[in-house]
């Protein structure tokens, strides 16, 4: 059993900050890369960034020069820190990994979503 549990979201206005954190927890072997993607109403779940396990980090158009991904692998653990938030960035925020569990094979895992909203 594998859990990935995500917290950090909220309500914060325009320009402020959140800090987003996911744990993975549970029968791990090794997890190879962590990300973020994001949901708003009515629109398809996208990518927002990601990090290797070697910390190697991608990220969306929209995402570069505010976000701010980061990870701890002894705590299993991504961080997603986004500044000068802006109204069009609330949505649910999902953490994803690609975890094994034997170390013969990778299974992607999602959290539960955390809400964030960027409003005044």
């Amino acid at each position: 059993q594998v859990q990935l549990a995500e917290s950090g979201g909220g309500l914060v206005q325009p320009g402020g900050s959140l800090r987003l954190s996911c744990e993975a927890s549970g029968s791990i072997f090794s997890i190879n890369a962590m990300g973020w993607h994001r949901q708003a109403p009515g629109k398809e779940r996208e990518l927002v960034a990601s990090i290797t396990s070697g910390g190697a980090v991608h990220y969306r158009d929209f995402a570069l020069g505010r976000f701010t991904i980061s990870r701890d692998n002894a705590k299993n653990t991504v961080y997603l820190q986004m500044n000068s938030l802006k109204p069009e960035d609330t949505a649910v925020y999902y953490c994803l990994a690609g975890i094994s569990r034997t170390g013969y094979d990778e299974y992607d895992y999602w959290g539960q979503g955390t809400q964030v909203t960027v409003s005044s």
